[in-house]
C-alpha cells in the first residue's frame, strides 16, 4: 500500500476499484478524513461571503440577507441550530439557484433535529406565499403541507426572519458574531442525538 505521510496530499493508493479495497485501507481512510470532516466549519464560514455574487437587483445582496435572517433569528431567541440554519439557508444560490433549499438541508442534516432540516428543505416554497403569485403561481402551494408538525415553524422562519432580510439599513451582525455558533453545531457528533426525535420516528 503506497501511502504518503499525512497532509493535503495524502493517498491510499492500492485499488483502482472500490470493490477490491481492504479492511486496512478503508479504516485508513476513515482515518485520513477526520482532520478534512473537522473543517466543515472552516469551509462553510469561507464560502458565505461569496453569495454577495449572486442574484443582482435586491436592496442587499444575498450574503447581507443571509446575515439578516440570522440575526433576527438570534435576537427573537431562536435555538443555535435555528440560527445557523437561518445563516446558510440560502448557501446554494450559486450553485443550484433552482434547487438551493435542498443544498442547504442537507449540509445541515447530520448535525440539526429533523424539525429544523424540514424547515430548510421547505423554505423556498413557503418563501413563496410573499412573490410566486407575481409569477402567475399559486401562492399558497405551502398549503399541501398544512397539518404537517412543522408547517407552521416554516411559515414563521419566513413570515418572521426570511422575507423580511432585505432591508440596507437594518442593524445587521457581522459573520464574525456567528462563528462560534456555526463550529458548535457543525462540530457535533454527525447523525448523534439532535437528529432523533419523537416527530420523525422512522425516519425522514
Amino acid at each position: 500500500m503506497n501511502v504518503m505521510s499525512p497532509g493535503k496530499n495524502t493517498r491510499a493508493e492500492s485499488y483502482r476499484r472500490m470493490e477490491d479495497g481492504t479492511k486496512e485501507e478503508y479504516l485508513l481512510l476513515k482515518e485520513l478524513a477526520k482532520p478534512f470532516k473537522a473543517q466543515t466549519a472552516d469551509r462553510i464560514l469561507a464560502y458565505l461571503p461569496n453569495l454577495a455574487e449572486s442574484f443582482p437587483g435586491m436592496a442587499v445582496d444575498r450574503y447581507v440577507h443571509s446575515l439578516q435572517t440570522a440575526t433576527q433569528a438570534h435576537r427573537a431567541g431562536e435555538s443555535e441550530e435555528f440560527v445557523v440554519a437561518a445563516l446558510i439557508h440560502d448557501i446554494g444560490d450559486l450553485l443550484c439557484p433552482d434547487n438551493h433549499a435542498l443544498m442547504a438541508a442537507e449540509m445541515l442534516k447530520p448535525y440539526v433535529s429533523p424539525e429544523v432540516y424540514w424547515m430548510i428543505v421547505h423554505h423556498n416554497l413557503f418563501q413563496g406565499y410573499y412573490f410566486f403569485h407575481h409569477y402567475g403561481k399559486d401562492r399558497n402551494m405551502r398549503d399541501r403541507f398544512r397539518g404537517h408538525p412543522c408547517y407552521q415553524m416554516t411559515a414563521d422562519f419566513c413570515a418572521k426572519y426570511d422575507q423580511t432580510a432585505f432591508d440596507p439599513n437594518m442593524d445587521t451582525m457581522p459573520l464574525s458574531a456567528f462563528e462560534p455558533m456555526v463550529r458548535r453545531v457543525f462540530g457535533r457528533e454527525p447523525w448523534g442525538p439532535q437528529t432523533k426525535t419523537e416527530q420523525f420516528p422512522s425516519g425522514y
